[in-house]
């Protein structure tokens, strides 16, 4: 009878992870992070948390930011799959630092800072154009369709 090695694959393994070195340079994740972290100004996001002198700590402005981007970026529109993919994704567990929060925090934020959001998506997507890290073949800010005689064939 043939020996084969046992199959392991029900079986739990500890890895060790360095998440800094998860996000590669020359990525849409590492542009995303380095923008949101250098060239965004976030300063309108802190008269909405006073919570300096109790309360719980909230999580930052710039790793809220960073998930809910890059969770647009790939189709994540809801609140609860980009809070599924800060706890299975090695991608969204690097950008947000490990930090995990709960649907209903993700949904809060987009809800209460939608004025705030809005004119920095569209300066991360200005950002990302000038850098030449996006093509041109189309290019769309929300989902609203308009009637139009334009065509790529023409």
């Amino acid at each position: 009878m043939a020996n084969y090695k046992p199959d392991l694959s029900c079986q739990s393994k500890f890895i060790p992870i360095d998440f800094s070195q998860q996000i590669i340079p020359g990525t849409l994740e590492y542009a995303l992070a380095h923008i949101v972290d250098n060239h965004l100004d976030l300063s309108g996001f802190e008269h909405w948390y006073q919570n300096d002198n109790g309360g719980a700590a909230a999580y930052s402005p710039s790793v809220m930011l960073k998930i809910i981007l890059f969770g647009y970026s790939r189709g994540f529109i809801t609140s609860r799959r980009i809070a599924n993919a800060c706890e299975t994704n090695i991608t969204f567990m690097s950008l947000s630092g490990d930090v995990q929060p709960h649907y209903t925090s993700i949904a809060s934020f987009v809800a209460r800072m939608k004025d705030q959001i809005e004119p920095l998506f569209t300066q991360v997507l200005m950002i990302c154009d000038k850098e030449g890290l996006i093509g041109r073949n189309m290019f769309a800010i929300d989902g609203c369709k308009l009637k139009s005689n334009a065509s790529k064939e023409w």
